[in-house]
Parts: structure tokens; sequence; C-alpha cells
């Protein structure tokens, strides 16, 4: 009696759990049809930018891009003025005309004689023509695969995307930050990267040949040699690049922003596409609303998934009771991945506060300690701010039901993301 007991409700629970993701499941994919039947057809709106801005940091200098065409063209000038060497890396890159433009570009480059390194991600490209990924054999490419785990399937930390956005062209210039290559991103797309010359490049540059030795056995079975770099070990203390790196378990851009966070005490201003933090990241900010600092977090108001947005709803609630400011950017898709904390602290990269991006991909993110730096930030938030509608606490608790069941229906998919 007691095992069939048992059995029974083994399987009334199986079938709980079952219905449980069904439904959750079910609504996702719902949002996410529905989302895409309304965006058919429509633009984005202009939305205001900064023009590019050029600080001094020690012997080195950040040039912050807001617009993607502007950024875009200091890319491509510093492809065609390559003389040794062009590293790139990303994450989507488009068969489009700025994509064409970009594989023109290092096609030219690699004909001159330059050594030319490309890295993309092959499962955020799975959807671009195969042609279009076909490379000149002078360009060595590492295509990042879609399925990298082979037989150690139960190694969690063989799973992660390579979500990292990397230029390095000779000894001379680095960009990073949220930018991937494609039209849409020239011209509707409010993201931000940074240039950077001197020494700051240096510790780029190793973070690409990290990358492609540590991936290149796969691709090349061992006809390519390890990328080898000369570069000064001189440190820029005040420019510091941090890297999650799935595969050696090392996840430094949560640390890096908990402990910013937790020094802080005048400001925190963040900017985030997907902004889907653990309890931990919630109550440092939730501390820093207590001690009086003026925490403000800008996200989209409508992302280019709708699931994330329904899920990060789920930290509204104690992050406005607390005092925290909420600005959500009309119009357009803001896809930046930045902050900037007490007129001092700085950070521009490719990993968004998610569990994705700080415990699971490949990210990159530069630490800049420098006041000018700081305040070039806040000038950008203050541009984003002003095209922004600010959630009120009275607005938020108003919400109708059908709102907060759907975000109760989606709570228990924040892990995933």
């Amino acid at each position: 009696m007691d095992r069939v007991s048992s059995a029974a409700v083994f399987r009334f629970l199986r079938r709980a759990l079952l219905a449980v993701f069904g439904s959750q499941l079910a609504l996702a994919l719902g949002l996410t049809l529905v989302d895409s039947y309304r965006r058919r057809g429509k633009k984005p709106r202009p939305f205001p930018t900064t023009p590019p801005e050029t600080v001094s940091v020690g012997e080195s200098t950040v040039t912050a891009y807001t617009y993607g065409q502007d950024l875009f063209d200091a890319m491509l000038a510093a492809i065609d003025g390559a003389q040794r060497q062009i590293l790139l890396e990303t994450y989507i890159w488009k068969g489009d005309e700025v994509g064409e433009q970009f594989k023109a570009a290092l096609a030219r480059a690699a004909d001159r004689g330059v050594e030319v390194y490309v890295i993309y991600d092959a499962f955020a490209n799975l959807v671009v023509s195969p042609r279009f990924k076909r490379f000149p054999a002078n360009i060595k490419v590492l295509p990042y695969p879609v399925y990298s785990a082979g037989w150690r399937f139960f190694e969690l930390k063989r799973y992660g995307r390579n979500h990292r956005k990397i230029l390095v062209v000779d000894d001379e210039v680095g960009f990073v930050g949220g930018y991937n290559i494609g039209t849409p991103y020239a011209t509707e797309w409010r993201d931000t990267h940074v240039r950077i010359t001197g020494p700051g490049v240096w510790d780029l540059k190793r973070a690409f040949a990290d990358f492609w030795n540590l991936n290149r056995r796969k691709r090349f079975r061992g006809s390519e040699r390890p990328l080898l770099l000369e570069t000064a070990s001189t440190w820029e203390p005040r420019i510091r690049f941090h890297r999650n790196v799935p595969r050696l378990w090392m996840f430094p851009i949560r640390s890096m922003y908990l402990d910013a966070i937790q020094r802080a005490t005048d400001k925190i201003w963040m900017t985030h596409a997907y902004f889907i933090p653990d309890q931990d990241f919630v109550d440092a900010l939730l501390h820093a609303a207590a001690r009086g600092v003026d925490v403000r977090v800008l996200v989209p108001h409508k992302s280019n998934h709708i699931v994330a947005d329904w899920i990060s709803r789920g930290y509204f609630s104690q992050l406005l009771g607390a005092g925290v400011r909420l600005f959500r950017f009309r119009d357009a898709m803001v896809h930046a991945k930045t902050s900037t904390i007490d007129g001092n602290w700085s950070t521009v990269g490719t990993a968004n506060v998610d569990r994705l991006s700080l415990q699971g991909n490949y990210e990159i993110n530069v630490e800049i300690i420098d006041a000018s730096m700081a305040q070039m930030m806040e000038r950008i938030f203050l541009t984003d701010q002003s095209h922004c509608l600010e959630l009120r606490i009275d607005e938020w608790e108003a919400r109708s039901a059908h709102r907060k069941f759907t975000e109760f229906v989606l709570a228990p998919l924040r892990p995933l993301l």
C-alpha cells in the first residue's frame, strides 16, 4: 500500500511540475509571437546621442561611442590603417551591408600582408548565410562552435556562448563594448563602445589571444600554432580588463560590480539592456540606496527580448520601494552595458546584469578608475535619461492583475536567464 501511495504521489508531482513548466513555456512563446507580430514593419524612432568624446587616462586615451555609425566608421578606419595585425571578435556579425563592409576591409588588409584573426559565435549567427561565412584563405577564422562540450556534456563550464566584442589593430588601438556588427546597429540601436589607445590596448590584445589559444585546437586540429603576442608587461593601473571565462570557471565581472557598488557613497548610475540580477546583487543596490546613494537603473522600455523584460520586472517592487530610480528608454533598443559610480569609477563592456552574462558566457568589461572618464559617462547617462520614462512606485503598484500574474508565472525562469 505504501509503495502504491508513493508511486501515485511521485506521478502527481511529476505531472504537476510538467504542467507548471509547460505553462511557463507556452506563456513565454505566446509573448514572443505576439511581440514579433506587433513589431512587423516598425522602425525605431530617432533618439538623442552624444558625439564621440575622448579623455586621457594615464598614458592611454579612451573615446566613448554612443551611435553605431560613428563607431563603425572609426573601426573601419583602424582596419584600413592596419600595418601588422588585426584581431576581430564579435558575437553577432550580420551578412548585410555593414557586415560586408567589415568583411571587405579585412580582406583588403590580409591582401596587403596584415595578419588577420577573426572569432565569431556560430550559434548567434545560425541565420547568417553560409556564403557570407566563407572567408579568404589568408584570414584565420575561428567560429566558436554551436556545441562545444563534445562528450563532456555533463560539464557546465563548456556551455557558455562567446558574447564578447573586441577589435585590436596592431599595438595601437583597441575597441570593446556592446555593439555587434550589422546595419541595424549603425542607426537603430543605442549602445556604448569605447576606443582605447596606449598601454590599455595590451591587455585587450591578451584577452583575444587567450581565447584563441584556448579554443584553437578543435578548430584547426593542431595545424595552427598558438597566437603568440609580443606586448609589454607594463600595467595601466587605471584601466583593467575583467574576463568571464566559463571554461576556467572564472567570473570576475560580477565581483567587480559588487565591490564597486558596496564602496559607493554618492551615486550609482547603471544602464543595462537586460537587467535580471540575482538577489545578492539586488541587496547590494538596496543597501546602497539605504545609506543615501543616488541609485539609478536605466533599461529599455521594450527590449528585443520580451520575455527578459517581463522577468526583469520581478525586482522592481523591491528597488522602487527602497528609493532606487528606474528609467525606461523610449522608442529604440538600448543595448549598452555600462555603469558609473561616485564620479570616479566606470565600466563599459559586453556583460549584462543577468545569469547568462555574469555566470555563463564569455564576456569582457573594461574597468576605468578616472574622474574625467566618469564625468563623460555621467553626461552620456543624462542624455539617455532625457529620453526615458521614469517608473514611479505608485504607477508600478497600480499595474493590472494580468501583468502581476504573468510576472508570477515567469518568475521561476530567472535563474535560466
